[in-house]
């Protein structure tokens, strides 16, 4: 009876190729887990942080439209005692309608520096695909 003996093929290491092929498959699989829940974090605390903004700037447009009213009020009159009332209320409506514009504008320019992209994922994917192309020995 011939016996058939299997050859294995031996790593530098000691395992066999299958063993650390397969030790590199998990190791990738483990990577890519770790960069999606860095992804997921990255993106929450963003999400986080602009959700925080806005409510600050909602609760400061509710004092501040509060402030403005009342300042208007006592503006309107303080006018009236020079103009009629009527001329002094359009006159205050269109100083604060530059004001509030000037205001929106920069306030649209602040939350265009808001970013939702995971950019230290995405720059870590991009060492790994590089890592995996031409890997260092």
């Amino acid at each position: 009876m011939a016996q058939h003996t299997e050859e294995r093929t031996q790593a530098p290491g000691g395992g066999s190729v299958g063993d650390l092929f397969a030790e590199v498959t998990s190791d990738i699989q483990r990577l890519f887990r770790q960069e999606a829940e860095l992804a997921r974090t990255e993106v929450r605390e963003e999400f986080g942080k602009a959700g925080k903004a806005a409510g600050m700037m909602g609760a400061a447009a509710l004092a501040g439209a509060l402030v403005v009213l009342f300042l208007s009020l006592a503006l309107m009159f303080a006018l009236g005692n020079v103009l009629d009332l009527g001329w002094a209320a359009l006159i205050v409506t269109g100083a604060w309608a530059l004001i509030g514009g000037a205001l929106f504008l920069l306030g649209r320019g602040r939350l265009r520096d808001f970013s939702p992209t995971p950019t230290k994922t995405l720059d870590s994917l991009k060492e790994d695909a590089s890592w995996a192309r031409h890997p260092r020995t």
